[in-house]
Parts: C-alpha cells; sequence; structure tokens
C-alpha cells in the first residue's frame, strides 16, 4: 500500500523543523534590565555553527554599533558565539544575529534588552 505524500511530508516536517539553529538562550536575557553593562553579548544555539557566516551586531537606540569586534564561536561550544561590546550607557539595545549551522542552514533573529538602573 502507498502512503499519500503528504502523509510522508507531514511525517518528516518535525524532523525538518529541528534542522536549524535556534537560539537557545543569551546573555543578557532577551528583554532583561541589566546592571551593570556587559563586556559582551554571548548566545547560545541550539546546534553548532558555521564561524565564518555567523555574526552579531548591537546597535542603540540611534541604530549605532556597539559591538568591538567580530563575534567568535568559542572554540570549546561550537554552538555558543560571543562578540564583545564598546562601553555601554543606560539605554536600549538591539541584538541582531545571523548564522549558518553546520548543516547549512540559516537562521536569524533579533531581541533587545535595557542597561540601567
Amino acid at each position: 500500500m502507498r502512503l499519500p505524500l503528504f502523509v510522508i511530508a507531514a511525517a518528516l516536517a518535525p524532523s525538518l523543523a529541528f534542522a536549524h539553529a535556534h537560539l537557545d538562550r543569551a546573555m543578557p536575557a532577551k528583554g532583561s534590565n541589566v546592571s551593570p553593562a556587559p563586556k559582551e553579548v554571548t548566545l547560545w544555539f541550539t546546534e553548532a555553527i558555521e564561524p565564518k557566516f555567523s555574526s552579531i551586531v548591537v546597535r542603540d537606540a540611534k541604530g549605532a554599533a556597539m559591538q568591538d569586534g567580530a563575534a567568535r564561536v568559542d572554540p570549546a561550544n561550537k554552538a555558543q558565539l560571543r562578540v564583545p561590546v564598546k562601553p555601554l550607557p543606560p539605554g536600549t539595545y538591539k541584538v541582531i544575529w545571523r548564522v549558518l549551522s553546520v548543516d547549512t542552514h540559516r537562521s536569524q533573529g533579533e531581541f533587545t534588552f535595557r542597561v540601567g538602573p
């Protein structure tokens, strides 16, 4: 007996959804209010990522880039990406990330955090 194509596709869909590197957690955390200001932004993903094709941009409320150098994958944890940041005065910051997982799928996203009391 042959299964209809849509049944096969539906059965495979959940496994395909997990084939991308999704953001697992961040420091500073999404939507958090931190004090003192962080010296870096660190992101953890659900799978290893390719360093050459992964980035983090941190922007202030005016859109100025606040990262201090390129993002790097942690050699001990290929699913962790971090970027140093310039001194962050009180305010809201947007973190924009783009990654390429080792299985060649691209993911991207953004979130904000606030520095201040």
